[in-house]
């Protein structure tokens, strides 16, 4: 995958940010989806300004949604060769927070499915108090259109994650200044 590839979401992201779209303010989920992926140079902008690293550029992320705070979502394409829908889903806060959210797109859908968003996800060790998620039907729907092999409770998704990747924290503080 080259920083210049078609910007446009695969249809399951898509479907999935448009029921996104209407759930803001209503759900207790904070993210907001972008409506394509960032451009190459608005992407190497932001990972430059996450890390304080201007020697860096963002040709390994997909930025694809943020939440209230600037926190983003994006793929990470960690894995040559394989279709961007394949990548992990990695969430990198405001506050520093860092996490892999969901292996590959289709863990993603049902994560969102399942009432978390990806500061949720990523902070699914410091729970708010006065926060549960709330499963959403529509983005069931789409989560078993596009992605029935990957069916998961949100619980598992973070942890498959999180197995998967257990050195993503220290793999992008390394990139920090």
């Amino acid at each position: 995958m080259t920083p210049n590839e078609d910007r446009q979401f695969p249809a399951a992201l898509a479907a999935a940010m448009a029921v996104r779209l209407d759930c803001i303010g209503e759900d207790g989920v904070d993210f907001e989806p972008f409506e394509s992926f960032l451009t190459a140079d608005e992407t190497t902008d932001w990972f430059r300004a996450w890390t304080g690293n201007g020697e860096l550029n963002g040709d390994d992320f997909r930025v694809f949604g943020q939440d209230g705070t600037g926190g983003s979502a994006a793929f990470w394409l960690v894995h040559p060769g394989r279709a961007l829908v394949e990548q992990p889903i990695i969430f990198l806060g405001s506050e520093g927070e860092t996490g892999v959210v969901a292996r590959n797109l289709g863990a993603f859908l049902w994560l969102l499915a399942d009432g978390f968003g990806p500061w949720e996800a990523a902070t699914s060790y410091e729970p708010e108090p006065d926060w549960a998620p709330h499963a959403n039907r529509d983005l069931a729907v789409i989560a078993e259109q596009f992605a029935p092999d990957h069916r998961a409770p949100a619980a598992a998704v973070i942890e498959q994650a999180a197995r998967e990747f257990p050195d993503f924290d220290d793999t992008i503080m390394k990139l920090c200044r």
